[in-house]
């Protein structure tokens, strides 16, 4: 240990001599060790380590030569210094032997305190020194091991280069990340190592190398991306620590570089998943919003329009929690209807069903679940609900990803055609509103039969459409702020949304401004088709059509000079990059806003407004 006492030995045979060197050698951290022999002197030799030997030479069995020569034939005691002691003349030959067997000096007796004193100290420091250097060897042994594990352990690739860009240490963390053993790239300049693809940034990597070689010790970090021995090219962040030179080493860096691959992966489905997010919870406002307004257009009283709005909302709910549970995937025709079934909507010994489970994507279970409300709530205030007796029979089929379904009433008061459209007759064919969709009511004297044969949409159009030119982005300019304007010319307004409740209250605006409503279109391909063939004067986009970008639709109306604008629950940046001077309106809206920026769109295609 570092704070040991460093111990001298001394032998002789003679008591007295002994007890003078204890008092002579007072010297601090020095402790003095003595033996009456060489026997019992080899033996304190083979348990304990000394600084010196101080040896008689004239001694009984075992004189001072002979232990010296002991000492030198044995590797424990080999380095130990000797300083002999005699009493007797000294001639050159016995001086001789006495180097010869490793001694560093010889005292005669009577010994002068102050000469031993001196050179004993010589000898302790010496001692010292090689402890601390021994000490210092192991120490940085340790720490060389620790670097070494950590080197080899750790997560992130870690390997050093040199002054000259050499890779010099590669541990086996860099192998397991990168996959190239250091036989493969040890040696190797930076600017040729295959793990550095050239359009990675490699030369951005070199030229930060080389600014943290000149600067001394710092720190930076780079991200680039590198290329693992199997050809995969991932993304890294390179974190490099530089050591500055001294008189006898040059510079060098160390790396650690992290794969962060994944993290961007996660972090580009975080930013996807907000996005997607935020929309959905903007389209269901948008849609509260629309069922709040169509209801209070279409209720007599205060009370009708609380009961109805709520009963809609809690449809809406529990075809959401559907979803949810299948992480909004889909959601069985069948459940939809036992959802009705168990709160009461509808009676489960009055009801016929007949037809095979059908699997609802995501947006069609929502229009589903509100078309069921309103089915039963009108056949309990009017059909075959209201009395003890009547039935509701519902029977649907699948053929050529088309549904057809049929909601027949019987035993149920005489019906006849009413007097007025309500809110429920029209929500319920605006839902079913798409492509293909048939939907007719029968309102005969036996009871009420709706008719349905709608599409199951498996998939919608995305990217460019044939036929449509490719627009080049228009410069980033701030759309300017709508002007207020209480009515529009009879223009033609395309309406591109795939909600039907969002789409009903955009189309009811612009038909109560003045204006013409074309659609809903709902997809991308319908709404190209009502460009060519409706020639709208301007245009109002959904920012998303079922999962599938607007931007071919965009395209096509920026080609024929039709001012639009987006409605949209998505941020800015998830519309198309094009038209990003387009102006937006957000989800949910208010009229005013609608008619402003109808306004707006009107203005810029050059059209009077009243």
């Amino acid at each position: 240990m570092a704070d040991e006492p460093l111990r001298i030995l001394a032998v002789d045979d003679t008591r007295e001599n002994l007890i003078a060197l204890e008092a002579a050698l007072e010297q601090p951290g020095v402790e003095l060790v003595t033996a009456s022999s060489g026997f019992e002197a080899l033996e304190l030799l083979l348990r304990q380590d000394f600084a010196l030997a101080l040896l008689d030479v004239q001694m009984p069995d075992m004189d001072g030569f002979e232990l010296a020569e002991l000492m030198r034939g044995t590797d424990r005691t080999r380095g130990v210094p000797i300083i002999f002691l005699t009493a007797i003349a000294t001639d050159e030959r016995r001086r001789f032997r006495g180097f010869e067997t490793g001694a560093v000096d010889y005292l005669s007796k009577p010994i002068d305190i102050m000469v031993l004193n001196s050179k004993v100290a010589v000898f302790v420091e010496l001692a010292r020194q090689r402890r601390e250097i021994a000490f210092q060897r192991d120490e940085l042994g340790a720490a060389l091991g620790r670097l070494r594990a950590h080197g080899d352990n750790s997560p992130l690739a870690v390997f050093e280069i040199d002054a000259d860009l050499r890779i010099v240490s590669w541990y086996r963390s860099a192998e397991r990340t990168l996959g190239y053993t250091a036989d493969q790239v040890l040696g190797a300049p930076l600017a040729l190592a295959p793990f550095l693809p050239p359009n990675g940034g490699r030369e951005a990597l070199l030229d930060g190398m080389i600014d943290l070689l000149q600067g001394g010790d710092r720190r930076a970090m780079q991200t680039h991306r590198f290329r693992r021995a199997d050809g995969t090219v991932r993304d890294g962040e390179w974190y490099c620590s530089s050591l500055a030179s001294t008189g006898q080493r040059a510079g060098s860096v160390m790396v650690e570089m992290l794969d962060i691959t994944e993290r961007r992966r996660a972090e580009d489905t975080q930013r996807l998943l907000i996005g997607e997010l935020n929309h959905r919870v903007k389209n269901t406002l948008a849609t509260v919003q629309a069922i709040a307004s169509q209801g209070f257009r279409h209720a007599r009283s205060h009370d009708e329009f609380q009961d109805a709005f709520t009963g809609r909302l809690q449809a809406l709910s529990r075809a959401h929690s559907m979803l949810s549970a299948t992480t909004w995937e889909s959601a069985g025709l069948r459940r939809l209807i036992a959802d009705q079934v168990a709160i009461g909507a509808l009676s489960e010994d009055r009801l016929l069903l007949d037809g095979a489970d059908i699997d609802l994507p995501p947006e069609l279970a929502l229009r589903f679940s509100l078309v069921f409300h309103e089915l039963a709530t009108n056949a309990h205030k009017y059909g075959a609900f209201s009395n003890a007796i009547g039935t509701v029979s519902l029977i649907w089929t699948t053929q050529d990803g088309m549904l057809t379904m049929e909601w027949s009433e019987r035993g149920g008061p005489s019906v006849a055609p009413p007097s007025r459209r309500g809110f429920g007759s029209t929500l319920i064919e605006h839902s079913m509103a798409a492509d293909g969709a048939r939907i007719v009511c029968d309102f005969a004297p036996e009871g009420v039969r709706w008719s349905m044969v709608l599409p199951l949409p498996d998939g919608g159009i995305s990217g460019a459409q044939a036929g449509v030119p490719e627009p080049q982005p228009e410069p980033a300019q701030p759309a300017p702020a709508p002007a207020r304007c209480e009515g529009l010319p009879p223009m033609r307004v395309l309406v591109v949304e795939d909600e039907p409740l969002v789409a009903m209250e955009l189309m009811m605006e612009i038909e109560d401004g003045g204006g013409i409503a074309l659609g809903p279109a709902t997809s991308c391909e319908q709404a190209l088709a009502m460009i060519r063939e409706g020639q709208p004067d301007i245009a109002l986009l959904d920012g998303n059509l079922n999962g599938n970008r607007i931007d071919p639709v965009a395209d096509a109306l920026s080609a024929r000079d039709v001012p639009f604008a987006f409605v949209s629950g998505y941020d800015r940046e998830h519309l198309p990059a094009r038209h990003e001077r387009r102006p937006m309106l957000n989800k949910p809206f208010i009229p005013a806003d609608v008619r402003a920026m109808l306004a707006h769109l009107a203005q810029e295609a050059n059209a009077p407004v009243s």
